[in-house]
C-alpha cells in the first residue's frame, strides 16, 4: 500500500466490472482486472501472496484503457504494476510460466539499454530466439554493416541518427543512473530469484538453456480461445 501507484490506482473502486469490459487482455486470457482489484481489497495476506505467484498478474499489457473509463477515477493497471514489483523484489515472479519470462525482459531489453543505450537494438535480436522471423531476418542479421548503413549512416558509429552508437560518456551517465535509482539492484534481484528457481528445476543455473526455455514456454494454458 505504500507504493505510490496503489494510492493513485485505488481509491473507491465499486467493483463495477467495467476495466474488465473495455480490457483488451481480458478478451483473450484467464484474467479479469476486477477480480484482482477486489482480491487486494480484502487486504488477505494469502490471497495477495497467491496472485504474486500466479501467472495471471503477466497478462496486463499495461494499456491502461482502464484508467479513463472507471467511474470512480481508479486505475487498475496501476494496482498491477505495484503488485509485480512486489512480485519481483520478493521473488514470487518465479513461480508462475509468464512471471519467469521477466528474466528475458531483463536480459533482452534491460541489458540492451545498457550495452547499447536502445531499449531494442537490431542487433540484439538473435535469429536462434525468434525463428518465426525467418531466413531473411538470419540474412540481414548477418550481414547487418552493409544492410542498415543504407537507411541511417550513423549505424553502430558516433554521431547523429538512428541506432547510432552512444559515446562514453551517455553510457557512463546511462550507467549512474541505473546504479543511483536502483535499477542495477533491481536487474540483480531478477538475476538472483532466476538463479534460484532454476537450480529447483533441475538446471545447473539460470544459463543459456533456462533462459531460452522460459522464453518459449507456452503450456497453452492462457488463451481463453
Amino acid at each position: 500500500m505504500e507504493d505510490v501507484r496503489m494510492r493513485e490506482g485505488l481509491t473507491s473502486c465499486m467493483n463495477c466490472g467495467i476495466c474488465t469490459g473495455v480490457c483488451p487482455s481480458a478478451e483473450f486470457y484467464h484474467y479479469d482486472p476486477r477480480q484482482i482489484v477486489s482480491i487486494v481489497q480484502t487486504k488477505d495476506d494469502d490471497a495477495i501472496e497467491e496472485l504474486m505467484r500466479s501467472d495471471t498478474l503477466w497478462y496486463c499489457g499495461e494499456c491502461m484503457s482502464c484508467r479513463p473509463r472507471c467511474p470512480r477515477g481508479n486505475t487498475p493497471g496501476y494496482v498491477i504494476q505495484a503488485l509485480r514489483r512486489l512480485s519481483q523484489e520478493l521473488g514470487f515472479f518465479v513461480e508462475s510460466e509468464k512471471g519467469r519470462q521477466q528474466l528475458a525482459l531483463k536480459r533482452v531489453i534491460g541489458e540492451s539499454i545498457l550495452e547499447t543505450g536502445f531499449c531494442l537494438y537490431p542487433k540484439l535480436v538473435s535469429p536462434k530466439m525468434h525463428p518465426e522471423q525467418g531466413p531473411v531476418w538470419k540474412w540481414i542479421h548477418e550481414n547487418d554493416q552493409s544492410v542498415y548503413p543504407q537507411f541511417s549512416p550513423a549505424y553502430r558509429t558516433l554521431g547523429n541518427g538512428a541506432l547510432r552508437k552512444l559515446d562514453d560518456d551517455t553510457m557512463g551517465e546511462l550507467h549512474r543512473i541505473f546504479e543511483v535509482s536502483g535499477g542495477k539492484k533491481f536487474f540483480d534481484l531478477i538475476e538472483e530469484h532466476s538463479e534460484r528457481k532454476a537450480r529447483e528445476m533441475g538446471y545447473e543455473s539460470a544459463n543459456d538453456d533456462y533462459f531460452h526455455d522460459t522464453y518459449t514456454a507456452n503450456s497453452g494454458n492462457h488463451s481463453l480461445q
